[in-house]
């Protein structure tokens, strides 16, 4: 492989296809999800949103998306983890997934706690539960990569301020911080005001590869990105509009600057 390489950033709402007419009761169409992954022929795919969350919070042993997911794309090296196990979790989407056409190593995870905010959820008043950060690294063309993948709260669905509570992001800032090469963050920010969260992590030395086009299909946010640091250089990228999931994907090529 050269030193160059594509990834793709993709929310896949636990394979839930997107319909106009009613989004929150779509089909959940796997097969889809899978055929929009292979698609992009990316050497990185980081996926958020791999599972749904079942009834109290329970996490199979053998999480079934995951599990068709490395069946499909034979030849990827991959690592998921779902959040921490919480009785509290209601059925969205939750788990997160690296697949590398190059071999992973080092993976490790990191719990982003949420704020005990309240909100209402069908006449209930619940909290949220906490987010997470997962990473490894990887070998491109000779050359060392850093990759991360996270999914932080969308607090702006909770009437919540995220420069009010900011610890996710701040603890996602110091990971880019201690950064010592080249690394990649993707992820689903869900920050609606999305100049902050640039900001925030441009003082930490990363800068996202765009920040103009939408990425999510319920309301006009750019809540997908892909951070990279300077020993990185991006080549080319692209938001592409998909059905398989309320997010579209976003495809990127880098190469090495050093």
């Amino acid at each position: 492989m050269s030193a160059r390489f594509k990834i793709l950033q993709f929310n896949m709402q636990f394979g839930q296809m997107w319909s106009d007419a009613d989004p929150d009761r779509a089909p959940i169409r796997l097969s889809l999800t899978i055929e929009e992954i292979l698609s992009h022929e990316a050497d990185l795919v980081l996926l958020q949103e791999v599972e749904r969350a079942e009834p109290g919070g329970t996490q199979p042993p053998v999480p079934p998306n995951y599990t068709r997911l490395k069946s499909a794309l034979a030849g990827y090296d991959s690592y998921f983890s779902f959040p921490r196990e919480d009785p509290r979790e209601l059925p969205f989407g939750i788990g997160l997934a690296i697949f590398s056409r190059t071999p992973l190593r080092d993976p490790f995870r990191l719990d982003l706690p949420s704020p005990p905010v309240e909100f209402d959820f069908f006449g209930e008043r619940k909290t949220p539960t906490d987010r997470l950060l997962i990473g490894a690294t990887t070998t491109i063309g000779g050359r060392d990569l850093r990759v991360l993948n996270t999914h932080l709260l969308a607090l702006f669905m909770l009437q919540s301020s995220s420069e009010q509570h900011n610890q996710q992001r701040q603890l996602v800032a110091a990971q880019l911080r201690s950064a010592a090469g080249p690394t990649v963050l993707g992820g689903d920010f869900n920050v609606s005001r999305h100049e902050s969260l640039v900001r925030q992590f441009g003082e930490a030395g990363f800068k996202t590869v765009q920040d103009r086009e939408v990425t999510w299909r319920r309301r006009p946010y750019v809540l997908d990105h892909l951070f990279y640091n300077a020993p990185l250089r991006p080549v080319s990228h692209a938001v592409k509009p998909t059905i398989a999931s309320d997010h579209h994907a976003l495809v990127a090529e880098f190469e090495f600057a050093e």
